[in-house]
């Protein structure tokens, strides 16, 4: 997808059924050099201009803001948020171009204790990324205190090589003693390379940020063209979206059943058909989602055609079902159909 919503023109059908695989960082080797130094970035910068570009990673616990802030940093929505923890499901890259560099942002789902065959794919997805990238930002959400989760995590980022940052998000929900308290309880869960307040809403520091991940790739030549804001095919990101408005307002009856698969994109002058099938695990399940005479839906459809619209940058008809496969969290069979 580019900045402005273009796609490489496509002749007549074409079905939407390729697996969400994790993808495959760039082409160039991973920059060795041994122990990262905790040098200031400004004075890094000051000494070296040479372009850089590499992989930056979003790690923390379920619903840290991870999304909201690869959001605000790219500049456009291509993850899905969610007050809800554990709302993405893939990878997804969202790419920032700079005069002098291109930081690849990687925006996974949060480590948990899985319960389900899902959440144990989830789990090994982002143990792989982590291994790949130049630079991991671990988040810990200002407004919650440092708990077993973050300091599970903490005890994972020992062995790594990469570069790994402490970010402090949402901190435009807590006072500045509360904020004060919470980085110094972070400090002392990592030897954190730099520790980071923000907040992806206001934009409090959010440049701050990316300049102190950038100032910690490696030199590199441009990995991705000028105008390519995500490397996520098409598919993927309409499902997200159809995901994200089928979340609103089930959130607290089904927040993890929902799975939707886009069968079939077809570009016409000036108009995108999209049919896409949204599945639960449960016929009780099916009936929450579609509402009473099929309102629910409905409001899906209105939702998220508009979210695509924005994406694409054409007018959509979306055609959506609501089907149920059984316990499909924890069938092998059903998750590799669905993508995972």
């Amino acid at each position: 997808m580019t900045k402005d919503g273009q796609r490489a023109p496509k002749d007549g059908r074409r079905k939407s059924k390729e697996r969400h695989r994790a993808p495959q960082h760039g082409q160039r080797p991973r920059a060795d050099g041994g122990p990262h130094r905790h040098t200031a970035v400004a004075a890094r910068r000051s000494r070296d201009d040479a372009y850089r570009a590499g992989f930056v990673c979003f790690v923390g616990r379920p619903n840290a803001g991870k999304s909201t802030l690869t959001n605000a940093i790219v500049g456009q929505k291509i993850a899905i948020t969610s007050n809800k923890p554990q709302t993405t499901r893939h990878v997804i890259r969202g790419i920032l171009h700079k005069p002098d560099a291109q930081l690849v942002l990687v925006d996974t789902p949060g480590l948990h204790r899985p319960r389900t065959l899902l959440g144990t794919r989830l789990n090994d997805l982002v143990k792989e990324v982590w291994s790949e990238v130049d630079v991991l930002g671990v988040c810990f959400p200002a407004d919650e205190p440092v708990g077993p989760g973050d300091r599970f995590i903490a005890a994972e980022l020992a062995a790594l090589k990469a570069t790994v940052i402490a970010v402090v998000t949402k901190v435009d929900l807590v006072d500045p003693a509360t904020l004060a308290q919470h980085l110094l309880a972070v400090g002392e869960l990592h030897d954190f390379a730099e520790i980071v307040p923000v907040s992806a809403v206001s934009g409090h520091q959010v440049d701050r940020l990316t300049d102190v991940m950038i100032g910690y790739l490696p030199e590199s030549p441009q990995l991705y063209p000028d105008d390519m804001l995500t490397d996520e095919p098409e598919h993927v990101l309409i499902g997200e979206l159809i995901r994200e408005a089928a979340l609103e307002g089930v959130r607290d009856e089904l927040p993890h059943s929902i799975a939707v698969l886009v069968e079939e994109i077809i570009p016409e002058d000036g108009l995108t058909k999209i049919y896409a099938d949204v599945y639960v695990e449960r016929d009780s399940q099916k009936a929450i989602v579609i509402g009473a005479r099929g309102s629910r839906l409905r409001d899906v459809g209105t939702q998220a055609r508009a979210e695509i619209e924005k994406l694409i940058g054409t007018r959509v008809y979306l055609d959506l079902h609501v089907r149920v496969a059984k316990e499909w969290q924890r069938d092998p069979r059903q998750l590799r159909r669905l993508g995972f």
